[in-house]
């Protein structure tokens, strides 16, 4: 059971106290991966500040007659530790791009206004759960806001919790639902379990089942204790193990509810914020957001945008990337709007009436609301546009709850838009339009006239600013929130389709998706004009590639369930195998999946070393972890394996028949263009670009991309093209030499490294030079070619000195690569896609080399990205001329290009394709593709 903010202030007239946990803001705000990114020109840290003050935000406006407190931990150790010195003593320290962030929030809360508790030799948790006894017994209603379970047990009648990051509150019926145990209990219940994050003992093997199941029987954990003897199997005897140590792991548990504070619950309240301190810090620390507000009264409390699951993006929060090492100068200005104008169409006059403006316009936005996120799935319920900034419209059409009122016949208005959107002259201005072409697709309307893509206006302008759906671009660049998607249609099990939304609700929702792709579009593009190398990017290679995509999409590939089915089958008796393999290794049954149950055994009962811990403390069961141990313990190499074949099994040779069109009987992919920082495509609902390609099992699930009957499939690939980018960049003599006499670079780097004649060089000394070629562009250390050799360091070293005395240009191309991404934040590809590097001047050493590594990197990944999209508009374009249904574009991976053709003709049109690949762009050295034909796809490769 959840109770609303606002119901609960209405009927209370005595302001709700609301207690944050600060550290626990503090921690969550800084792992989260977006906000990591955010720091000041000059290197300081910010993203913890910017999440903490995001939540406060949100808080205020969920609460707005709330009485917020801030709690903080304080320095140093607590009566915790005086009465088990272990208490917490895994924890590793606090790193320090976060410690310098806690002195800044403290700074901003105070100057906000909001009371501000630190209190020494206790933990916030203490100072909440004294504040929380206080307003219980005098009847103040109550909210904790924290992500810490441990809180439960303050729970009463008039006290509750509230996890800000995802919007659901417990009270005490939620306690129950979600710990199985009463508030009261859960001392009882997180004594018996323990916690190995603060070191708390508690009964070995005993989790959360077990634990409800002991407190249902007996009610308390004196009664367990009592009753232990009753308990039959290894957990009672690790339950009698630790009876001696279960009333101590009870007290660490407990919450101190009588800490003594100078002023009370009933007494602690806010003050006026001091808007001039505000101010100087907002712009200290380059907090561009709250500044603005302060100029329209916001002291820094007001609302922050949670985001919508639409079909446009997946749910996301927006953050305040402005500060960000690198920002444009040119800076984007929202469009004031005063009021809004949507008008719901269902009558022909108006809708006439619409109809003959978007017909004089020179442009419109447009969008589509519909049954399903997948395309391939998706039904049109209705249709939004827009013209002026403000005014909008929802043309409803298959709305079919009960007592819906009568809409315009659908087939009648599709047929008076088609015209409309299948013109050239009037531009269409839309948010992830590829999604609504591919869906007017099925309605026999070939959209076109696609001009402007607010998505991708925003990735070309700033890929790594925010994440690029309509939320986050709205709350980021207009400062607006969105109507959510859960708002109008409910949220898990219960959320309704598009076409069970009540029109009023919808209508509002995709008249005002049009509205603010209009605004964001207003907003975005006059910026991305402002860099010619940026438009160029949007206007000739992105822009132009999205209905490549779109027609790439609708084709889809055809796959031979059959085999895929029977190498299901193989895997799985492999994967029975790996598992009783792995049992025999570790002497006992286990879940393989477990990382818990792997840890345990690996690092306490074989005790193998631990070589690398989580960010909690725990040894690390991670992948390069486990290749690491796999090269000395069997154990490790057989948990690799299975893990590698379930990812098969799961994600392909089950999941890839169940994803087979109805329709078409094809497997129909989504390529995203606005999520890679580089411009690399990617692809989901299946993920195409992930099949591996050196295992024997992931070469088997290509045998499955079949081609048509009297048809082959043709793939042409890019050889070596980061190395041929790098020779261009660098322009290093012994690198364009060697590509243009057509030599082998990996052969030739390997005579040089190991000093050998050219035609002496061996396999192996080939393999370790292609790794040292590519490793060493990408700006890989000694230390870990010596990893990837597996060889010493001092002869990593040497190798690595001698690839650079032989390529000079590469270094010196390195060197002048990280010094302009220091000094002016951002590098580009050859084609003038800017890619932003927020932590090129990080104070954090570690963060910094991975932002120097990345400026190598992303010119070399980016360009190769750009040169594959114009390969496919070449491709497109001469295939649209030949007008020829014989030869398909089907897929695009990496830097390879797949193709089902007619085999009457697929030599002399693989012959032309490789040729208007090979000519895609003009480099100082030769670019080129190399072409497979098969039956499937691993033959074509």
């Amino acid at each position: 059971m959840t109770i609303s903010a606002t119901s609960q202030d209405s009927n209370n007239t005595q302001s709700p106290l609301i207690l944050v946990d600060g550290s626990s803001y503090l921690f969550r705000a800084y792992h989260v991966p977006y906000l990591q990114a955010l720091s000041t020109a000059d290197g300081q840290p910010t993203g913890a500040i910017t999440g903490v003050l995001n939540m406060f935000r949100s808080l205020k406006k969920d609460y707005p007659n709330g009485n917020i407190i801030a709690i903080f931990d304080a320095k140093g150790k607590t009566f915790r530790n005086d009465m088990y010195p272990e208490y917490k003593a895994n924890r590793p320290p606090m790193p320090d791009d976060l410690r310098t962030q806690i002195a800044p929030i403290h700074e901003i809360i105070t100057a906000m206004g909001l009371p501000l508790l630190v209190i020494p030799g206790v933990e916030a948790d203490d100072v909440i759960g004294t504040l929380a006894r206080q307003a219980d017994e005098l009847g103040i209603e109550t909210v904790i806001s924290t992500g810490d379970k441990d809180m439960a047990q303050l729970v009463t009648q008039h006290v509750r919790l509230i996890n800000t990051m995802t919007d659901v509150e417990m009270d005490v019926a939620g306690v129950s639902e979600k710990f199985g145990v009463r508030p009261d209990q859960i001392i009882d219940y997180l004594a018996l379990m323990g916690d190995k994050v603060d070191n708390i003992p508690g009964v070995v093997k005993c989790g959360p089942k077990t634990a409800v199941k002991w407190l249902a029987e007996h009610g308390t954990m004196q009664e367990v204790i009592a009753n232990a003897d009753k308990v039959k199997g290894k957990i009672g005897e690790n339950l009698r193990d630790a009876l001696e140590q279960l009333p101590l792991s009870y007290q660490l548990a407990t919450i101190k509810c009588d800490v003594e504070l100078e002023q009370t619950a009933g007494e602690l309240a806010a003050s006026e914020p001091d808007v001039d301190a505000l101010a100087e810090l907002y712009q200290k620390f380059e907090l561009k957001r709250l500044l603005a507000d302060l100029g329209k009264g916001d002291s820094g409390t007001s609302t922050t945008g949670a985001a919508k699951k639409s079909k446009k993006a997946k749910a996301t929060n927006a953050n305040d990337s402005s500060n960000l090492a690198g920002e444009q100068v040119v800076e984007i200005k929202a469009v004031e709007v005063e009021e809004t104008q949507y008008d719901i169409i269902l009558d022909k006059a108006l809708f006439e009436q619409w109809l003959k403006k978007l017909q004089t316009c020179e442009a419109f936005a447009f969008d589509t609301e519909t049954t399903s996120v997948h395309y391939m799935k998706a039904e049109i319920v209705g249709v939004s546009f827009a013209i002026e900034v403000g005014k909008a419209a929802y043309v409803p059409l298959t709305h079919d709850y009960v007592d819906a009122p009568e809409q315009l016949d659908k087939d009648w208005v599709l047929a008076q838009l088609k015209p409309l959107l299948e013109s050239k002259t009037i531009k269409k201005i839309g948010q992830n339009l590829k999604y609504d072409a591919n869906v007017l697709s099925h309605y026999d309307i070939t959209l076109q006239g696609i001009d402007f893509d607010t998505m991708i206006e925003s990735y070309c302008y700033n890929s790594v600013a925010t994440r690029h759906n309509m939320d986050a671009l709205a709350l980021k660049y207009l400062d607006y929130q969105t109507v959510h998607f859960e708002d109008v249609a409910g949220k898990g099990a219960k959320q309704l389709t598009f076409n069970q939304i009540e029109i009023e609700k919808a209508g509002h929702y995709a008249a005002e998706d049009a509205d603010i792709t209009l605004r964001l579009h207003h907003a975005i593009f006059p910026a991305l004009e402002q860099t010619a190398s940026m438009l160029s990017v949007f206007n000739e290679i992105e822009m132009p590639l999205l209905p490549v995509l779109a027609r790439m999409e609708q084709t889809g590939v055809l796959i031979d369930s059959d085999i895929l089915a029977e190498q299901s089958f193989t895997l799985g008796q492999r994967l029975d195998e790996l598992e009783i393999e792995a049992h025999n290794l570790a002497g006992k049954s286990f879940n393989l999946a477990s990382p818990k149950q792997l840890q345990q055994i690996l690092f306490e009962e074989l005790q193998i070393p631990v070589i690398k811990k989580t960010p909690k403390g725990a040894p690390s069961t991670a992948e390069e972890v486990l290749q690491e141990l796999a090269l000395d313990y069997p154990l490790p190499k057989v948990i690799l394996e299975n893990r590698g074949l379930s990812k098969l099994k799961s994600t392909y040779t089950d999941k890839l028949p169940l994803m087979v069109s109805d329709k078409t009987g094809r497997l129909h992919t989504s390529y995203h263009q606005a999520v890679t920082a580089t411009g690399r495509l990617s692809s989901t609902d299946p993920n195409l670009q992930n099949i591996p390609i050196r295992s024997e099992q992931g070469r088997k699930i290509r045998q499955a991309f079949i081609a048509p009957k009297d048809h082959k499939i043709v793939a042409i690939d890019y050889s070596q093209i980061e190395l041929r980018i790098m020779a261009h960049l660098s322009n290093d003599k012994g690198l364009v030499t060697a590509f243009s006499e057509g030599k082998d670079i990996h052969k030739a780097t390997a005579a040089e490294i190991f000093a050998v004649e050219l035609d002496e060089v061996t396999t192996d000394q080939r393999r370790s030079a292609k790794a040292i070629n590519f490793g060493l562009i990408y700006g890989m250390s000694a230390f870990g070619l010596a990893k990837q050799l597996h060889i010493g360091r001092q002869q990593a070293q040497e190798y690595q000195d001698k690839y650079f005395q032989r390529y000079p240009g590469v270094l010196t191309y390195m060197e002048d690569t990280r010094q302009q991404a220091s000094e002016q934040g951002y590098v580009e590809t050859l084609y003038g896609r800017r890619l932003y590097l927020p932590d090129i001047n990080a104070k954090n050493g570690m963060r910094k080399k991975a932002a120097e590594r990345a400026a190598i990197n992303a010119p070399m990944q980016g360009t190769a990205a750009d040169i594959i999209k114009k390969a496919m508009l070449a491709v497109d374009h001469w295939l649209l001329e030949q007008n020829d249904d014989r030869i398909k574009m089907t897929m695009q991976v990496h830097d390879e290009l797949i193709f089902e053709i007619h085999q009457d003709i697929v030599e002399e049109t693989t012959a032309k394709l490789v040729e208007l690949m090979n000519n895609a762009v003009e480099l100082s050295v030769p670019l080129i593709a190399e072409s497979g034909i098969g039956d499937n796809w691993d033959e074509a490769h």
